[in-house]
């Protein structure tokens, strides 16, 4: 046995704690396409191979590269992200392009299943696969410099001008876009490097935001995430079940054309959201919930219920007024507002340091997915922009557009379908 085959085996650690049934896999959502694996015990008496100790289910869980949708959208939240974007470098084109693409997915489906790629840095030898997801997109300057202005999607046409946007045009944008999600630190930093190395002399670093979530296994139960600001952030989203959920999320197939390599596809709207937390926090409990539409404690309408009980937008209190005010977060960009427009929101929050006068930088790194930006985020946004209570509170500093293509059959590259039809 080689020594490679020693870091191999020693990396993967195939074993995971995952319950007393030890199931073999689970699959989330139909619709998502993303198969999550849980490998069960080998029977050696809790013990992985070549005799080191049994990963943890969260260590354990694989998510698959392959698939009708890349991983890392309908992925549940993981507890550690980087987002970075990447230019072409100068000189390079199509076939530079394809060729880097190709080496990124071979290194994400090695890493995604608890591989050690070749020449690996034994960062993460201990852990398993800790359901690492890695996706690829594509940002509206990668078609002018690769020659495929005539399949670039209208959806990829640039985000309009809010008026709350204070954007830093280094920090946005960019040719290529990658998304790393790991429930284990070390193997989203692995996978970072991984595939920094391997842009090698095709692509630059443009920006990097690194994020964070609850870690999984911290709370009694799965629960939505709680934002820097302390609120339940995610209640409105669709859900996978929903009959409706592969429409408003993915470009449909059988559209045929230029974009048809974007079947099964999705566009990613990136937003680095800095909280105004000294500002917020001398609001009161009862005014950041007027500010929200929803209580702080567990994420209920200010008109009662529980998390996913429906706003009731009429009901009014003693005074007269509507209970959840006209101004209300939840109010503004509820989708019965907003024509039926809907995102799949799955963000990361951000701790960047404290500046010397003691102001946080830190808040959201936004990321939402929909089948047509100027159907999901944009129309909410200019709401939100007219409006929004919260608006005081936060301010809009980095910007993203980029088309996420399907995920690759077997034997493909993601992206394949554009770069060589």
């Amino acid at each position: 046995m080689t020594e490679n085959d020693n870091l191999e085996i020693s990396r993967r650690r195939l074993l995971g704690t995952v319950g007393a049934a030890g199931a073999a896999g689970l699959v989330i959502g139909a619709a998502g396409g993303v198969g999550i694996a849980a490998p069960g015990s080998d029977g050696d008496g809790g013990t992985g191979a070549a005799g080191a100790p049994a990963l943890t289910s969260v260590g354990a869980t694989e998510v698959m590269f392959h698939g009708k949708h890349q991983a890392g959208i309908t992925t549940p939240l993981q507890s550690r992200g980087h987002l970075i974007a990447f230019d072409l470098a100068p000189g390079a084109g199509r076939k530079e392009s394809a060729a880097l693409l190709r080496r990124w997915s071979e290194t994400a489906k090695t890493l995604m299943a608890g591989k050690a790629p070749t020449g690996d840095t034994g960062v993460a030898l201990d852990a398993g696969p800790s359901s690492l997801t890695v996706t690829f997109g594509f940002g509206r300057t990668f078609f002018d410099r690769t020659g495929l202005t005539a399949r670039r999607p209208s959806a990829l046409d640039p985000l309009p001008a809010f008026s709350a946007d204070a954007l830093d045009a280094r920090r946005s944008e960019g040719d290529l876009w990658v998304q790393i999600g790991a429930d284990d630190a070390l193997v989203a930093f692995h996978a970072l490097r991984a595939l920094q190395k391997d842009a090698g002399d095709a692509a630059r670093v443009r920006w990097q935001m690194n994020g964070f979530n609850r870690s999984a296994g911290a709370t009694a139960r799965p629960m939505t995430a709680r934002n820097l600001m302390g609120q339940v952030d995610g209640t409105g989203n669709p859900q996978v079940t929903d009959a409706d959920f592969d429409r408003r999320i993915f470009v449909p197939a059988g559209a045929g054309g230029a974009t048809e390599w974007m079947a099964g596809g999705s566009y990613a709207v990136v937003r680095r959201i800095r909280m105004l937390l000294d500002d917020w926090e001398k609001l009161p409990l009862d005014g950041q919930e007027k500010v929200i539409g929803r209580r702080k404690s567990d994420g209920a309408p200010l008109t009662g219920g529980t998390e996913t009980t429906e706003l009731d937008l009429n009901k009014r209190g003693p005074d007269g007024t509507t209970v959840i005010p006209d101004n209300a977060h939840a109010r503004i960009s509820a989708p019965e507002q907003n024509g039926g427009a809907a995102m799949l929101r799955r963000p990361f929050s951000f701790h960047d340091g404290i500046a010397p006068d003691g102001t946080p930088d830190a808040g959201l790194l936004f990321v939402c997915w929909q089948a047509d930006p100027l159907r999901g985020f944009v129309p909410v946004q200019r709401k939100l922009d007219r409006g929004d209570a919260l608006s005081p509170f936060i301010r809009h500093e980095a910007s993203g557009l980029f088309a996420v293509p399907g995920g690759p059959a077997e034997g493909e590259y993601v992206g394949q379908r554009l770069l060589e039809s």
